[in-house]
């Protein structure tokens, strides 16, 4: 397989005597060599993302010498992401993860180029953001840039390494139509309903399962840049960490695909919005402060926390019952269909799926609130503690 970097630009390119002892392990590879770190050299890569795949994946990029790191995050650092996101410290909580994961690679490697967008990749800025860049590292954690990640790498004509992480399992995979392969679209024409899938902010994540998954994309995108071995194009890796299995899928190109098939009908950048509005039936929400106003208000109505046990043993609101979301379909017989009934989970995608479950059971008078208990903790009750 040939490199991904233009002949020319590597033309152009050559280290400098820091460089060549920086290397100098690359340097004894004969895959590797003088000629490969010039190719790493003049390459141009896109991470969109700089949390728990980001990390590994910027960090290793960095030291092996990438020329230049695009990397796309708006958010900002919290606690609870340094279980997993190695490129943030404790000192960082709070400030935007642009700003950390640029002083944390230029510590690695100052003689790399990282250029940062601190904000959402979305229809209008994905390709002017991408142009300068030689392949695409999806490091996303929401179906919305996912699908906006793929559909540019595919308009545009470049490789999209691809990962995912949830709980103990992880994926990896490089999606390249132009070289043979399927596109995400191939295997997920449509995104999922809102609140089906929980997040890794909801269902969580093993701390250490990004770091593996971030390193086989690393490993990938090299090997892309070299222009040596087998990508993984065409198959996807999955890894369970519990059972440290690896598992090798094959995967095929839907000729019919929306965006690679023969007849494409997507053919400019446009993003998914998830919302409750996305369904043929809108499901009522309301938000933490009328929660407040109905809580106080009516002693009868009935509050449902879908959250897991573990999620609850750290905070609840106390006027809440509990049920997760994965026992409600068999357990919807403990409540009153003609209660009113009000559902929480953390963020809101659960009790989202919740709701909907309810809705089906006859359920007359429910609605979910917008937020959770994370919105209810930063706006009502600060004491509240959420994972």
């Amino acid at each position: 397989m040939s490199s991904v970097i233009p002949p020319d630009r590597l033309s152009e390119t050559d280290l400098t005597a820091d460089e060549k002892k920086r290397y100098a392990r690359h340097l004894t590879i004969p895959d590797v060599g003088l000629e490969g770190q010039k190719r790493l050299k003049a390459a141009k890569v896109l991470c969109v993302g700089a949390g728990g795949l980001g990390s590994p994946v910027t960090m290793y990029l960095t030291a092996a010498g990438i020329g230049e790191i695009g990397l796309v995050d708006f958010d900002r650092v919290d606690f609870s992401n340094l279980q997993r996101q190695i490129l943030h410290a404790t000192d960082d909580v709070g400030k935007l993860k642009t700003d950390s994961a640029l002083r944390r690679l230029s510590g690695i490697n100052p003689e790399v180029k990282v250029t940062t967008y601190e904000e959402a990749m979305n229809g209008q800025n994905a390709a002017s953001i991408a142009e300068p860049y030689d392949l695409i590292i999806d490091g996303t954690d929401n179906f919305t840039t996912r699908y906006l990640t793929n559909d540019l790498a595919v308009l545009t004509g470049k490789p999209n390494v691809y990962g995912s992480i949830y709980r103990f399992e992880g994926q990896v995979t490089i999606f390249a139509p132009h070289l043979g392969g399927p596109c995400y679209r191939c295997l997920f024409p449509e995104p999922p309903e809102p609140g089906q899938i929980p997040s890794c902010a909801e269902g969580g994540v093993l701390g250490v399962l990004p770091g593996v998954i971030g390193c086989l994309q690393a490993n990938e995108a090299i090997k892309l840049i070299l222009g040596i071995g087998d990508p993984i194009i065409g198959r996807l890796l999955h890894f369970d960490a519990l059972s440290f299995r690896f598992r090798e899928i094959k995967l095929r190109r839907d000729l019919e695909c929306a965006v690679c098939g023969e007849e494409p009908t997507i053919q400019e950048l446009k993003e998914i919005v998830f919302n409750c509005e996305m369904r043929e039936h809108p499901l009522r929400e309301i938000d933490v402060h009328q929660l407040k106003a109905r809580l106080e208000n009516n002693r009868s109505l009935v509050l449902l926390d879908v959250r897991e046990p573990a999620e609850v043993e750290v905070g609840k609101i106390k006027q809440s019952i509990v049920i997760p979301l994965g026992e409600l379909p068999d357990r919807v017989g403990e409540l009153d269909p003609g209660a009113e009934t009000i559902i929480h989970c953390k963020a809101g995608s659960r009790s989202a799926k919740a709701l909907a479950i309810l809705n089906k059971s006859g359920f007359v008078d429910a609605c979910h609130v917008r937020g959770g208990i994370t919105a209810w903790a930063e706006e009502i009750d600060p004491s509240i503690e959420i994972l």
